[in-house]
C-alpha cells in the first residue's frame, strides 16, 4: 500500500515562494504592459496582497528580499548624474520642512484615531508613525496595544501610496502618462564593468550593514553605483528585464505583508485605515505645496520624498517614475532616523512603560 511521504518545511516554503513570485509576475506584467503608471510594482503588489487576503500562503524569503533590495540600489544609483546633485545646497531647508511635517503627521493622525475611532493613545501613536513599522512592532512587546489594528493601518497606507501615488501624479501631469521607467537607454554590455559595479556595490552594502545604516541593502549599493555612474567611470544601466524583475520583487515583498490577514480582520479596521490615510495625505500635501512654492523642487520628487511609505516601496516608485533618487533617498533616510529617535520618547510620554489595557479595544466589535 502506497504511503504519502511527509513534505519538508523547506519544500513547503519553496513552493509558497514560487507561487508568490508567479502571482507577482502575473499582476505586474498585466498592469505594466497595460500601461498603468508604475504598473510593474503596483500590479505585483495588488495581486500578491489579494492572494494573501484569500488565504494563499504568500512568502518571500529573507535572502531574496536582500537580493532584491540590493538590485534596487544598483539600479537607482545608475540614474545619478552630476546634474542630480545641483540642488544639494537647498536640501537642509527641505529636510527641516520634512521634520515639521513628521510632527504634524504624528499629531493629526493619532488625534484622528483617538477621537474618531476611540483608539487608546499608544495604539494611535504607533499607527500614526510615518514609517518604521519594524520598530513599532519591537516597541509593542510588553505593552498593551492593538497590534493587528496598527499593522493593518500602517500596511494599508503603504499599499495606498504605492498604488495611488503614480496614478495621482500622472493624472495631475507631474509625471508622463507612460511612466514605467525601465532604466537607461544604454545597457551595460561589458562583463568587466558589470563585475566592478557589482563588487563595489556589494562592498559598500557590507560596510553600511556593519554600521547599521538605515536601509543598508538599498542605500549601500546605491552609494557605490551612484559614485561610479555619476563620475562617468561606468556608463549604462542594468538590462531592462532585470529592472522589471526588481520591480516585481519589491511588489511581492510589499504585497506579502497581507499573508495571514483575513478579510474579516481587514474589514474591521479598513475605515480607520482609510481615514488615517486621508488625514496623513492631507497634511503631507500641505507641506508639499508649501515647500514647492518656496523652493524650486519638482512636485513629483517632493511627493515621493515626503510620503510616509516604506523605504523600499517609495524608492521603487522613484525608479518607476524617473524621479531624483538621491533627493528622495536622503529624505527617507532622514525620516527613518527622525521617527526611530522620536518613537521611544513619545512612547514614554503616552504611557508605554506600563502594560495597562486600553479603555476599549480600537474599533472592537461589541462582542470582542
Amino acid at each position: 500500500m502506497a504511503s504519502s511521504l511527509p513534505t519538508s518545511p523547506k519544500r513547503v516554503l519553496a513552493l509558497n515562494c514560487a507561487e508568490t513570485l508567479a502571482i507577482s509576475a502575473a499582476g505586474g506584467l498585466a498592469f505594466g504592459l497595460g500601461g498603468v503608471p508604475a504598473g510593474y510594482v503596483s500590479g505585483s503588489l495588488t495581486a500578491v496582497a489579494a492572494a494573501g487576503l484569500i488565504g494563499r500562503p504568500t512568502f518571500v524569503p529573507a535572502p531574496l528580499v536582500r537580493l532584491v533590495l540590493f538590485a534596487l540600489g544598483v539600479v537607482l544609483g545608475a540614474a545619478v548624474t552630476p546634474a542630480t546633485l545641483t540642488g544639494v545646497a537647498t536640501w537642509p531647508l527641505s529636510i527641516a520642512m520634512l521634520a515639521l511635517c513628521m510632527v504634524a503627521l504624528f499629531a493629526a493622525t493619532s488625534s484622528y484615531l483617538r477621537f474618531v475611532h476611540g483608539w487608546d493613545p499608544l495604539s494611535a501613536l504607533f499607527a500614526s508613525s510615518p514609517g518604521a513599522l519594524s520598530q513599532v512592532i519591537a516597541l509593542s512587546v510588553g505593552v498593551q496595544v492593538n497590534l493587528p489594528a496598527i499593522v493593518i493601518v500602517q500596511t494599508m497606507r503603504v499599499v495606498f501610496l504605492a498604488v495611488g501615488t503614480p496614478i495621482a501624479l500622472t493624472a495631475f501631469g507631474h509625471v508622463p502618462s507612460s511612466a514605467n521607467f525601465l532604466g537607461g537607454s544604454v545597457a551595460i554590455h561589458s562583463l568587466p564593468e558589470l563585475a566592478i559595479l557589482i563588487a563595489a556595490c556589494a562592498a559598500t552594502t557590507f560596510v553600511f550593514e556593519r554600521i547599521r545604516f538605515p536601509g543598508a541593502a538599498i542605500f549601500g549599493s546605491m552609494a557605490a553605483s551612484a559614485v561610479l555612474h555619476g563620475s562617468g567611470l561606468i556608463v549604462g544601466q542594468l538590462p531592462a528585464w532585470l529592472v522589471i524583475v526588481t520591480m516585481l520583487g519589491v511588489g511581492a515583498m510589499t504585497g506579502s505583508r497581507f499573508n495571514g490577514t483575513t478579510p474579516r480582520l481587514l474589514l474591521r479596521y479598513i475605515t480607520a485605515a482609510i481615514g488615517a490615510f486621508a488625514v496623513t495625505m492631507t497634511v503631507t500635501i500641505v507641506f508639499v505645496v508649501l515647500l514647492t512654492t518656496l523652493l524650486p523642487f519638482r512636485i513629483a520628487d517632493v511627493v515621493l520624498a515626503f510620503s510616509p511609505g516604506a523605504q523600499d516601496a517609495m524608492m521603487i516608485l522613484v525608479l518607476s517614475l524617473a524621479g531624483d533618487p538621491v533627493y528622495v533617498g536622503a529624505h527617507h533616510v532622514s525620516r527613518f532616523i527622525m521617527v526611530s529617535s522620536a518613537l521611544p520618547l513619545l512612547m514614554r510620554i503616552f504611557g508605554g512603560t506600563t502594560a495597562k489595557p486600553p479603555a476599549r479595544t480600537p474599533d472592537a466589535a461589541p462582542d470582542d
